[in-house]
């Protein structure tokens, strides 16, 4: 049985490291980092490790050598100069007015001022965060070190309120270039976050900020990499398998499939989510951890307000450019998902310079098309599992009358002003629907103008269908007819049904449906 003691939710290194939890040596990167630059950014999804990485820091420029000893750093650091550090940190779990901002920051700048020293004079937070700066230096005799985590936390959680992200981006556009203009005060900043905000000038004048998300050298700053899981807890892997009744091979493959799968640059290592695996050792089951601590609705509202077609978010192709910076005012939700980790880099065109993205692992992409359900068909969160299940049992059962019913149910009450993008809506309802079913039948959807056909395979029914928008589920039976669509399964011995079906623009919802067995 494993000794070991996992840090879950635990994000301070000096806790972990006094009190014996599991901790991935990261110390190597870190000492690499600090030695050879000054100013870094890094984007991360969240539960990723970056607060963690902020406090090592933090212990590392407090001169904290005992917390280092027998890692990386003990060796390589000689002289473990104490500096002055401000640590801010903009995790708030609500930023409703700009207020809301200002005290946060308030209450942090009112710790460091109480041991560094203020001046009364200063009424702006980027004033006072001057004189701080200023002070702390001249009180220690030593340069600044400023660590900022989640720093962009008010802008998340202001998508789609312009008036509110205007002001925040403002006042923390103040705020951060405070850094450029007391260089000379500081040795060392990082500031982490999910997103960023890149042509909104968020960081006004930082351009000297080096931006490490995408470097190759940095790719498992954060997050544990294949060598790390086999490094630190191959004997966690073979008690796991005994546990769960597989092999050695077949639990690594589970754990690839459900928690890997993250590249955060073109022709880079596959990265584990630190969460969802430290959790999957300490409760020796898999299951759906980092998507039960929460996935921010704003996301699927950036979706729907640009009329994002979901067929595309399993195959999006877009450039270095578009990835590295969000800009609030822009039509394209892709940065913002796949910053926020719903997306990862699969493939690279060095010849053009894109990327091709998609689902990083089945957590993901499960918990996250689960997640859209409720938001596009006429079912809340809490009935929409009930629903699939229900579906994939009238498929496996062949009940296909049912089937049908229940899909109608999720078109009733579609709201009047999406007529106007009819075709969208329906096509995105279908894919949800059916890329959950297809977590636990064989399927293969596709669509084209107007239309979508679609495969579903169980051990007993193969359903053919065809849906068809203004035109007549007749029509659509003939499509699948005259284009062969069955062909493929003529000889096979499972019953075949070939399925037509009409989407109604008057009754917004599935008119009819016809079915033609084999």
């Amino acid at each position: 049985m494993s000794n070991k003691i996992y840090p879950i939710g635990i994000q301070n290194f000096e806790k972990i490291r006094n009190d014996g939890y599991f901790y991935i040596d990261k110390t190597a990167l870190i000492y690499q980092m600090v030695k050879t630059g000054g100013y870094y950014f890094l984007s991360r999804p969240r539960r990723f490790g970056k607060s963690l990485l902020l406090s090592t820091l933090e212990s590392y420029f407090s001169g904290k050598k005992e917390l280092f000893e027998g890692l990386a750093m003990g060796k390589l650091e000689k002289d473990w100069i104490k500096y002055p550090v401000i640590h801010l940190d903009l995790n708030a779990k609500k930023f409703d007015t700009v207020d809301d901002l200002i005290r946060l920051v308030d209450r942090q700048l009112l710790v460091y001022e109480a041991q560094y020293g203020s001046c009364s004079k200063d009424e702006t937070i980027d004033d006072r965060f001057v004189t701080l700066i200023r002070m702390a230096a001249e009180k220690t005799g030593e340069r600044v070190v400023i660590l900022v985590d989640e720093y962009d936390k008010p802008m998340l959680q202001a998508i789609g309120r312009d008036e509110l992200q205007e002001e925040y981006r403002n006042t923390l556009k103040a705020f951060y270039g405070v850094m450029k203009s007391m260089d000379g005060y500081i040795k060392f900043a990082m500031l982490t976050g999910v997103t960023k905000f890149g042509k909104v000038c968020v960081f006004g004048d930082l351009n000297n900020l080096d931006d490490i998300s995408m470097r190759q050298i940095y790719v498992d700053i954060c997050g544990v990499s294949e060598q790390e899981l086999h490094d630190n807890l191959e004997s966690e892997l073979h008690e796991l398998a005994e546990i769960r009744g597989v092999s050695y091979d077949d639990v690594c493959n589970e754990l690839r499939a459900c928690y890997d799968g993250y590249h955060f640059t073109h022709n880079s290592i596959g990265i584990y989510n630190p969460f969802s695996l430290l959790n999957a050792f300490k409760y020796q089951e898999f299951s759906s951890y980092w998507f039960e601590t929460g996935t921010p609705t704003y996301l699927v509202e950036l979706l729907k307000k640009h009329h994002y077609d979901l067929h595309r978010m399993a195959h999006e192709e877009t450039t270095a450019e578009v990835l590295n910076s969000i800009d609030s005012t822009s039509d394209n939700p892709i940065p913002v998902i796949y910053q926020s980790g719903y997306l990862t880099i699969k493939g690279y065109d060095p010849e053009f310079g894109n990327y091709r993205l998609g689902f990083p692992n089945r957590e993901v992409e499960q918990g996250f098309i689960k997640f859209l359900l409720p938001f596009y068909a006429n079912t809340s969160a809490v009935e929409s599992s009930f629903e699939i299940q229900k579906f994939v049992r009238e498929i496996e059962s062949g009940d296909y009358e049912s089937f049908f019913r229940r899909l109608q149910s999720f078109f009733a009450d579609t709201p009047y002003e999406l007529v106007r993008d009819l075709e969208l809506h329906y096509q995105n309802v279908l894919f949800i629907v059916f890329k959950l079913v297809g977590f636990y039948v064989k399927a293969e959807y596709h669509t084209s103008e107007g239309c979508v056909d679609l495969i579903l395979q169980t051990d007993k029914f193969i359903y053919v269908m065809e849906f068809k928008l203004n035109g007549t589920a007749e029509e659509a039976l003939q499509q699948i007819n005259d284009k062969h669509y069955a062909l493929p399964f003529e000889m096979d011995e499972r019953k075949l049904f070939k399925i037509g079906v009409n989407f109604s623009v008057e009754t917004r919802n599935i008119e009819k449906w016809i079915v033609e067995e084999k």
